[in-house]
């Protein structure tokens, strides 16, 4: 960071002056945090400690609530403080630390949930070679990839966001620090920086998300084979996944993969909450609380607990 040494912090934004307004932001931000951290640790408990769900599914949905529980920790927790106190500063190593964190959680969080629609492509499609194609091995490979993956791209566009100099003005018009709204205070020329996250964008999220709608097309496709019961049950699991991956890659790619010029602050501020809170709040509630078999897990441990107290 040689050139940064002008500019040693930067200020926040916040979505209203207003002190009632601030006040609500901060209650609604953090009702939402509890409830992610309280449904995701619900979930990571659940499938530790029953033995049935010991199962590459359940391997990488424990996984997505712990990586859920990181990213949402990154940009929140600030973000309440902020809208509550005077102070809106967060330092130089703070802002990169905020923005190589979300950025490798949000990463491996797409490769994890392209991965798990892989894992139920062939759990659907190739249910009789499942157990070889996913054995724990594997899974363990895979999730050491999609970290790997994650800290290459994440060190890449921190290196080259803070390769830059600061030195005009020191306000991030961001409730937490991203690229776009650092590039906009830069004082160096961005051209460079602009084609590097539009490339690897389209190249990481797009990869992704073809991969995503390829294994559930395929899913689709076999279901429709199946009684119409289970049609309809296949249609209301797909159809909430791929929901819930569109908005986090639309909202990633409205706010990161347009000109940094013509870009409306609130607009972006808003925007970014779909991609930074919502879907850690959502994933339980899709991916796993809607899941039978984690019901019944709940109310077995809660069994076991009330019986061994008595």
């Amino acid at each position: 960071m040689p050139n940064s040494t002008t500019v040693t912090d930067f200020l926040l934004a916040r979505f209203s002056d207003v002190w009632e307004l601030r006040v609500l932001h901060s209650v609604l931000f953090l009702l939402t945090y509890l409830a992610t951290l309280l449904g995701n640790l619900l979930i990571v408990t659940v499938t530790t400690l029953d033995q049935s769900l010991h199962t590459p599914m359940y391997f990488f949905l424990r996984t997505l609530s712990v990586l859920d529980m990181c990213y949402i920790s990154v940009t929140v927790p600030k973000a309440c403080i902020i809208f509550l106190l005077e102070s809106r500063v967060i330092s130089l190593v703070g802002c990169a630390t905020q923005i190589f964190l979300v950025l490798l959680f949000a990463s491996v969080e797409l490769v994890f949930l392209t991965i798990m629609a892989r894992d139920r492509y062939v759990a659907i499609c190739h249910p009789l070679h499942y157990p070889v194609i996913m054995n724990p091995q594997v899974c363990v490979q895979m999730s050491l990839v999609s970290l790997l993956s994650g800290l290459m791209y994440s060190g890449l566009h921190t290196g080259l966001t803070f390769s830059l100099s600061f030195c005009q003005s020191n306000i991030i018009q961001q409730f937490f620090c991203d690229m776009p709204s650092l590039l906009k205070v830069s004082c160096s020329d961005t051209f460079i920086n602009e084609i590097v996250i539009f490339v690897s964008s389209v190249m990481f999220s797009g990869g992704c998300f073809s991969l995503i709608i390829m294994s559930y097309v395929r899913i689709l496709s076999t279901v429709l084979k199946f009684p119409i019961r289970e049609q309809r049950k296949a249609f209301s699991t797909c159809v909430p996944h791929i929901l819930v991956v569109t908005v986090f890659l639309s909202s990633g790619a409205a706010v990161y993969m347009k000109p940094t010029s013509n870009s409306p602050s609130i607009q972006d501020m808003i925007t970014s909450v779909f991609y930074s809170v919502v879907p850690p709040f959502l994933n339980p509630i899709i991916y796993s609380l809607r899941n039978k078999q984690i019901k019944m897990a709940v109310w077995r441990i809660m069994n076991r607990k009330l019986y061994s107290g008595k």
